[in-house]
């Protein structure tokens, strides 16, 4: 497909969305790329065109999971309804991004995100009409996504006008013991051969819940978000303990920060239809107390009934965490745009 002048392609989420390709090399100048992605609704014709402004909108950038790419648009939707203009990374060698499912979302640091991100925010930036300095937008996380964004925050904090994550991998399933018992297992095996693929258990319960091909309402393609998820190498494991040792020894972020999870976990090794109303991926009770660490002005929402990606849920779920971001954003978001 052809590119605009401005770089952006038509997207495989329809006539609202398209698509740029951000080359972000790695450090030793080999190629690596993300793909950012934007909403912008179509206007029907007969309709008079968005006037501009005299102020930029405010911009939502939103990075996935592990082993995930984005397809929420209902999330999209909300935003931009309210507003705002919608933006979603696929960070590298993450589904429209992703160049081998073997090595699919391996990195040793998770810093290797950073200049993705970046240049992300420089774009949506640029699109906004701000030639540079600081530009604060709502940056949203979901899982290994949202430790990501939490550390991108810290390290940017003038470019992160409110932090909202969602289901944010914050600590180890069984909490910081756990954590500190695993580190000394991981590291040796990290540290010699890093790309060792560790035991794991490989379950599709929550692509059960999200895919329409199962319990969801989700059309999640299986080359982009593959149902088991990525190999777990023993390099990665070591970035994600690392990240999480920082994020409990507290970030101290500025920004208020919304963090939003479901009431309950169910982590069993047997498939289970309360299943459909739990998160089966991540401890919550773990992240509700590690919640606290993040910075000054945090708040945590138990959604009851919802999935590790919690607008991702049911129905009636799906809209009690839609009315709790909105009553947030009322408090919290950019002034003007309640």
């Amino acid at each position: 497909m052809s590119a605009t002048a401005d770089g952006w392609v038509p997207d495989i989420l329809g006539p609202d969305y398209a698509a740029q390709p951000l080359d972000v090399p790695r450090p030793d100048g080999t190629p690596r790329q993300a793909t950012l992605v934007r909403h912008r609704p179509v206007v029907p014709a007969g309709t008079a065109a968005r006037t501009a402004t005299r102020t930029p909108r405010p911009s939502v950038l939103y990075i996935h999971g592990w082993s995930d790419y984005f397809y929420n648009t209902g999330l999209a939707e909300f935003f931009t309804t309210r507003g705002y203009d919608f933006y979603a990374l696929d960070l590298h060698n993450h589904g429209r991004s992703l160049v081998s499912h073997d090595l699919g979302g391996y990195v040793d640091d998770l810093a290797d995100y950073d200049d993705e991100i970046t240049l992300a925010h420089s774009t949506i930036r640029s699109a906004a009409g701000v030639a540079g300095g600081a530009f604060p937008l709502l940056l949203m996380g979901h899982s290994t996504g949202g430790l990501v964004a939490a550390l991108w925050a810290q390290k940017f904090p003038a470019n992160v006008g409110q932090l909202v994550l969602n289901s944010p991998w914050l600590e180890i399933q069984g909490g910081a013991a756990i954590r500190r018992a695993a580190t000394p297992l991981v590291r040796p095996v990290a540290d010699l051969r890093p790309l060792t693929r560790m035991r794991v258990p490989e379950r599709t319960f929550y692509w059960r819940g999200i895919s329409d091909e199962a319990y969801g309402d989700w059309p999640v393609d299986r080359t982009l978000r593959p149902p088991q998820a990525f190999p777990v190498r023993a390099g990665w494991m070591r970035a994600i303990l690392a990240a999480q040792r920082r994020v409990a020894a507290g970030l101290g972020l500025p920004m208020p920060v919304l963090v939003m999870l479901s009431s309950r976990s169910m982590l069993g090794p047997v498939w289970n239809g309360a299943m459909l109303r739990a998160d089966v991926v991540l401890d919550v009770r773990a992240l509700a107390l590690r919640a606290v660490s993040l910075g000054t002005s945090v708040s945590v929402e138990r959604v009851d009934g919802a999935l590790h990606e919690v607008f991702l849920s049911g129905g009636e779920v799906r809209r009690d965490a839609y009315h709790r971001l909105d009553r947030w954003l009322r408090g919290y978001g950019p002034p003007g745009h309640a």
